[in-house]
């Protein structure tokens, strides 16, 4: 029962490097981007009941690697978010925020449980910052809550992300002024609107497996197939297709506003790979026929998943070629749209945040 349900979770968000030449830093510092904003009070983690029934919480609870905060946010009426920080070992060192995808910590769909994020970053001296909440939020600001499911309350994630929690955070991480975002999936789009948002802020930016566009009618369905999940509709989020605030949160329109941002972008191309084998599974030791079922569920609806995010992203990389805004991408071969690709992405966007941060 163990094994089906990791391979379920596994199932839950079911190329050649071409090397950019170095963007320039980031300047702005958090309390420019916050203005006027209310801040968060970051606190040590009050351990609940439904903390510890998460993966996460339950692999690297007793890890010292990894500092159990909370954050209040003000903008969504006090809600007490859940945070895990792979914490540098010296202080004025960067912060790489890294986004979970659409089920997030609350569906054990989250990078500390679906990774070895934890053992990647630990020696690398950075701090890496993942927000435990959120699920099927596209970590935005919401027009109108749906109060339904996981999206309960004010939804004002952006907000929170962008203008509340950065500077009482990194006072506390005594971090240096120097940021990375990254996300997969669902909040690929989000690290890249958080930079766009916030011109100056970032200094790199990961897209992993996402799509920049989002006013346009193919890629507005693709967002309500994700918020329905958590009970929302995108009219509730950004309001009707292409409205003002739906085209303000369409990266691909508002591409030249990450120029001077180094960028790791990528993709697999829908077709199975390896890793979207019953064999792979079976190695791991999952049951055969689970393996089987796991496997055809990856290749159908993860492999139309990614080829959607392979024509997304290669219209997003002909936009910013046609700006000369350099990036660097990695097209997979093979891959659906699953978790073997994100970790990867771990590895190969190191370099492009390394350059970015250090």
């Amino acid at each position: 029962m163990k094994r089906m349900k990791t391979f379920a979770a596994a199932l839950a968000v079911a190329g050649t490097l071409l090397v950019a030449p170095a963007a320039s830093a980031a300047t702005v510092a958090p309390e420019q981007v916050a203005g006027n904003t209310q801040l968060s009070e970051v606190r040590d983690m009050t351990i609940t009941p439904e903390i510890e029934d998460q993966q996460w919480f339950q692999k690297y609870g007793d890890d010292p690697r990894v500092l159990k905060l909370e954050a209040t946010s003000p903008a969504m009426n006090g809600r007490v978010v859940p945070i895990s920080v792979i914490k540098a070992k010296d202080a004025n060192r960067p912060t790489i925020y890294l986004l979970n995808g659409a089920g997030g910590a609350e569906q054990n769909a989250d990078w500390l449980n679906m990774t070895r994020a934890v053992d990647f970053y630990a020696n690398k001296n950075v701090n890496v910052v993942i927000v435990q909440g959120g699920a099927f939020s596209y970590y935005t600001d919401w027009n109108t809550s749906p109060n339904r499911e996981y999206l309960k309350g004010p939804q004002k994630w952006e907000t929170f992300m962008t203008k509340e929690l950065p500077g009482p955070l990194e006072d506390r991480l005594q971090a240096s002024n120097k940021r990375a975002v990254a996300g997969m999936s669902m909040s690929a789009t989000s690290a890249l609107l958080f930079a766009q948002h916030n011109p100056g802020f970032y200094d790199a930016v990961g897209s992993f497996a996402g799509c920049a566009a989002t006013a346009a009618p193919f890629e507005y369905e693709a967002l309500r197939l994700t918020v329905n999940r958590g009970g929302g509709q995108p009219e509730q989020m950004w309001g009707p297709m292409g409205s003002r605030q739906n085209r303000y949160n369409d990266a691909l329109m508002n591409s030249e506003k990450l120029r001077g941002t180094e960028l790791y972008i990528s993709s697999g191309n829908g077709l199975p790979g390896m890793t979207d084998m019953p064999s792979y599974y079976t190695k791991q030791g999952v049951d055969p026929t689970v393996a089987s079922v796991g496997a055809a569920t990856l290749q159908i609806e993860g492999g139309v998943i990614e080829a959607g995010v392979n024509h997304c992203t290669h219209n997003f990389k002909a936009k910013l070629d046609s700006q000369n805004i350099p990036a660097t991408y990695n097209f997979r071969d093979t891959g659906t749209h699953s978790w073997p690709g994100w970790k990867e992405d771990i590895r190969e966007s190191w370099p492009v945040f390394e350059r970015a941060l250090n």
